[in-house]
């Protein structure tokens, strides 16, 4: 998954403005206890950190 789809799914399920305050400020145990936006830095995939929200946040199938 590139990081343009991750953002865009991000906002799609969050809203434009609020995807980027959970990004920075939610801190996620499927992520190791980073928030997203220290996963991505730390090199994780992008696919795997928004399996790891949509599994946090109980994101709707048809949303993944």
């Amino acid at each position: 998954m590139r990081l343009t789809d991750f953002w865009r799914r991000m906002a799609e399920h969050f809203g434009s403005g609020y995807a980027d305050t959970f990004a920075r400020d939610h801190v996620m145990s499927e992520l190791g206890g980073r928030t997203v936006h220290e996963a991505l830095d730390a090199g994780w995939d992008a696919k795997t950190v928004w399996r790891a929200v949509c599994a946090a946040m109980e994101v709707p199938p048809e949303r993944r």
